[in-house]
């Protein structure tokens, strides 16, 4: 056995290490070392815990609301140290925080799995079963084993239920499926045996707390400062953008780390089937979210529902998470036809195959319509290698016989991984120049000026989502006029 890797986690007060270590015949193991409670610690744990429910109440609504879950966790832990030194006077304070922080795992969490949760290297928790070890995505090592089981398949029931009843909803045999958000924003899938045949199975992915912006994407070669202050530029004046790409390919984190280019005098609405997007807090920014039906098949807020009322909220900016049928389509490209700035995804591997995703069932666009995409932003995955590259930029070209090609203007090259021009713009420079009043020079300009901005970012390390936030602010704000 080798330890590859290794660092601490902080759940709660409870700071805990873990090791990456590489063991023959298995390969790597995620290996969180908890430190074991003694049968006499339990007896002391299970009478603060007797007294801690008679003590401190707790409403529904404050376990149902993630601004109070924070105070109430607050008012736990000094409740509980309280009781701990009215029973020990003498008891140390890390003994205290260690224990405290025990208990709210078990009262106000998921035991042992919190330790997963506050790692912000894992991206994906699954528990399987009861009788397999929980299995993590991590961020550098991929899927990993842990050394973490859940001792019973009730106990995962049990895990079920708490995320269940936290956003008002049920999970039982007559309904097995579970599709709900934990108060730390992460997702969560449950399937209960025996629709799950292995047992009782949850699917935790991770809300990014420390998102990437455009610093980490120029830093780590995903796409260059040139390419992003061209998308810069189109997102200013408000042009149409489409970001195409595989499974996993970095579409929405490419969206989002577009998104603080817009001033912040634009009203935006974004539409997810999860909650991902995380904008500056500078941005004029409504989120919006689908519901699922309740067990009785009520309640349902679809991608639709949401779409066809925010053209009612008076947006600027419409950002919608993943285009996947033709009714969505079809009030989007209304939307940008009727002079709304529109952002989004579609799964596909090229330009080319976008237009074919497009024009075709099911989402069966006409094809007159793709004249109001001014930018397409297709993202690549190289598995083998495990990194992520904007693959092409293009734009799109309607024809008299109205049929569509591709123009594309940058694209990555593989060999040397660099990106290189591929062909001039036909339409995005004469439609912002169009819309802007700004000669070509001048366009050429604010392009260099922009790219001269992020590759200072890049330099300086300015990286984080507010950080970022505040220079696009910085530059807006310093502008004679917002545009």
């Amino acid at each position: 056995m080798t330890i590859v890797d290794n660092y601490n986690i902080n759940a709660d007060g409870i700071i805990v290490r873990v090791d990456i270590e590489k063991i023959e015949d298995v390969g790597l193991l995620y290996k969180v070392n908890i430190p074991q409670i003694s049968r006499s610690t339990l007896v002391l744990l299970n009478e603060v815990k007797n007294r801690l429910i008679t003590e401190v109440n707790v409403g529904a609504h404050e376990i149902l609301d993630p601004k109070i879950i924070e105070n109430l966790k607050e008012r736990f832990k000094k409740s509980s140290e309280a009781v701990f030194r009215s029973i020990i006077p003498n008891i140390p304070k890390e003994t205290v925080d260690f224990l405290t922080g025990t208990l709210l795992h078990e009262m106000l969490g998921l035991d042992e799995m919190e330790f997963l949760l506050n790692d912000d290297s894992l991206e994906e928790i699954v528990i399987t079963s009861s009788s397999e070890p929980v299995r993590v995505y991590h961020k550098k090592y991929g899927w990993l084993q842990t050394n973490i089981t859940i001792k019973t398949e009730l106990k995962i029931q049990n895990y079920a239920n708490t995320i269940a009843r936290r956003v008002g909803r049920q999970i039982t045999t007559l309904s097995p499926l579970l599709d709900a958000h934990l108060v730390t924003g992460d997702r969560a899938n449950a399937v209960l045996y025996p629709i799950s045949n292995k047992g009782n199975t949850i699917t935790i992915r991770k809300f990014a707390r420390d998102p990437w912006t455009v610093t980490d994407l120029i830093k780590n070669n995903t796409c260059s400062s040139e390419i992003f202050a061209l998308i810069w530029l189109a997102i200013q004046y408000e042009m149409n953008i489409l970001i195409s790409g595989g499974t996993a390919s970095g579409k929405t984190s490419m969206l989002n780390v577009c998104m603080p280019f817009m001033p912040p005098n634009h009203r935006i609405i974004s539409i997810e089937d999860t909650r991902e997007l995380q904008l500056p807090k500078f941005l004029y920014w409504v989120p919006l979210t689908v519901r699922q039906p309740n067990p009785e098949g009520k309640g349902e807020v679809t991608m639709l529902d949401l779409l066809v009322n925010s053209l009612r909220m008076r947006p600027d900016r419409i950002i919608l998470g993943e285009i996947r049928k033709h009714d969505q389509a079809e009030v989007l490209f209304e939307a940008m036809h009727t002079g709304h700035s529109v952002y989004a995804t579609v799964h596909a591997n090229s330009i080319s195959e976008t237009i074919r995703r497009l024009v075709n069932p099911p989402i069966n666009v006409p094809k007159n319509l793709l004249g109001a995409v001014n930018l397409n932003a297709v993202m690549f995955r190289d598995r083998r290698k495990a990194l992520r590259r904007l693959y092409q930029l293009g734009e799109f070209i309607v024809e008299e016989n109205e049929e569509i090609r591709p123009n594309i203007l940058y694209r990555w090259k593989p060999s040397n991984d660099t990106f290189v021009q591929h062909a001039e713009s036909i339409h995005l420079f004469e439609d912002l120049s169009v819309h802007t009043g700004m000669t070509i020079q001048e366009l050429a300009q604010d392009l260099k000026e922009k790219n001269s901005i992020l590759r200072s970012m890049a330099k300086k390390n300015i990286r984080t989502v507010d950080q970022v936030g505040e220079i696009m602010n910085k530059y807006y704000v310093g502008e004679k006029q917002l545009q």
